[in-house]
């Protein structure tokens, strides 16, 4: 699947998961940028993708956002997630790497002896491959460990590596499966944790363990966007170890649009929504308030720049830089955003909150919240039923939701502003719980 594609079919789904059935055809191809056309091609495209990888009901074909839906009661995979199991490759690649995998489940074999079982074994279809494109991909595979290289000399030997599960006793790997669910659910980056979870659950189905016991933990997932990120952090990080810059098309989440399409053909060629950027990728953040991921580099032109993932698309490295610079400008980053509740680099302001204690018996959940997320805040006890929060953050618009989060379990004390504004919003909500008539 082209890189293009695999940008507008991000964006479709992010759109869907947010939207739901909000937006007519005509609308959800506005808002993304392209035409009806388009939209009916990909939401086809994404059915037939769907439908590979889990077959789906007559309802459910007809309505993608159904089809796509998870359970509520099994340990929820996200909406968006079989994007990445699915054909970020093309599709001769897909089934020729598959068709390697499975040949070396229980057998070790040369490259040329898997280029005569291929040839045997490959959909009429698709072209048999040649000895040369064999070699390439069991050199990726094995980069990425999903194949290994058996002892002796040449011709060399290859192997599916399944020593991590076939050393495991049931016992052993129930448990690995359990800790990896949590923590791929509970935890991010979570993509890899996913794929991981799969793989073990189809690992307890051939030693034959029922359905129910991968069901332990029951999850609901919230933060789309979260997983659908994801996507741009292998190229991101590889940029960042390789001190390359990275060229893409950035769409602002203020300006509306998610998707902006290529201008290839020239009966319909027009000006592009996003801006073309090139920056030198020096930090990703992510805010786990909202679920969203932040790329930190540096503009030649505007110096510290700060983009949400969301709105990258069409991503390619670039040149590399020399190591001093690169240090240097990640130097002075890491001091901007040093006081950054997440990358806010604004005038530092100090945030003094008083915290009311349960008035119950059993967890204080309000302290153990603040001890968790307070970061480099400090706490100090007040009395038996309050305790004291302060904190120096550069500007307030990224803690301000976190303090109202906590509604009448806190009070802000410093800035006398801050305690105004939210005085001022408190008083326009409790407006909203008045009732019509006196009666009521």
């Amino acid at each position: 699947m082209a890189r293009e594609s695999f940008d507008k079919e991000v964006q479709f789904l992010r759109l869907l998961a947010l939207a739901g059935g909000a937006y007519n055809r005509q609308q959800f191809a506005s808002r993304l940028g392209i035409s009806v056309h388009t939209y009916d091609k990909t939401l086809r495209y994404l059915k037939d993708m769907r439908t590979s990888l889990q077959p789906l009901s007559a309802t459910q074909e007809s309505d993608l956002a159904e089809g796509l839906r998870y359970n509520h009661y099994e340990s929820a995979d996200p909406l968006l997630l079989f994007l990445f199991r699915a054909k970020s490759l093309k599709e001769s690649e897909s089934v020729r790497l598959s068709l390697t995998i499975t040949l070396l489940q229980d057998r070790e074999l040369t490259a040329k002896e898997l280029l005569d079982a291929c040839s045997e074994s490959m959909p009429s279809d698709f072209l048999c491959p040649d000895e040369k494109t064999i070699r390439g991909d069991l050199k990726y595979l094995e980069e990425v460990g999903v194949v290994t290289r058996c002892e002796g000399g040449r011709p060399y030997r290859y192997r599916a590596s399944n020593d991590l599960i076939d050393c495991l006793t049931d016992e052993e790997l129930l448990d690995l499966y359990d800790y990896v669910d949590v923590m791929a659910n509970t935890q991010a980056p979570a993509v890899q944790g996913y794929l991981l979870r799969d793989t073990l659950k189809k690992a307890l189905g051939r030693r034959g363990f029922a359905p129910e016991a991968a069901e332990t933990h029951l999850y609901k997932y919230h933060y789309h966007s979260r997983i659908l990120d994801e996507a741009h952090l292998h190229t991101i990080f590889q940029a960042i170890r390789e001190r390359r810059r990275l060229r893409f098309l950035y769409l602002s989440p203020k300006k509306g649009k998610n998707y902006a399409s290529k201008n290839t053909n020239p009966l319909f060629e027009r000006e592009p929504e996003g801006s073309d950027e090139t920056t030198l990728p020096l930090l990703v953040i992510y805010d786990h308030q909202y679920g969203r991921w932040y790329l930190i580099g540096h503009s030649a032109k505007l110096g510290m720049m700060k983009y949400r993932m969301e709105g990258i698309t069409q991503i390619e490295t670039g040149d590399a830089v020399p190591e001093t610079d690169f240090v240097e400008r990640l130097e002075r980053a890491r001091a901007q955003l040093e006081r950054s509740w997440v990358t806010d680099t604004l005038r530092p302001v100090k945030v003094v909150a008083r915290f009311y204690n349960p008035d119950r018996s059993g967890a204080n959940f309000v302290r153990d919240r603040v001890e968790a997320q307070g970061q480099w805040g400090t706490i100090r006890e007040e009395s038996e039923s309050t305790f004291l929060y302060e904190i120096t953050v550069n500007g307030i618009y990224e803690i301000k939701p976190w303090l109202r989060s906590f509604g009448s379990s806190c009070e802000v004390l410093e800035p006398a502003w801050l305690r105004k504004e939210l005085s001022a919003e408190w008083e326009e909500i409790r407006k909203y719980y008045e009732s019509v008539r006196e009666n009521i």
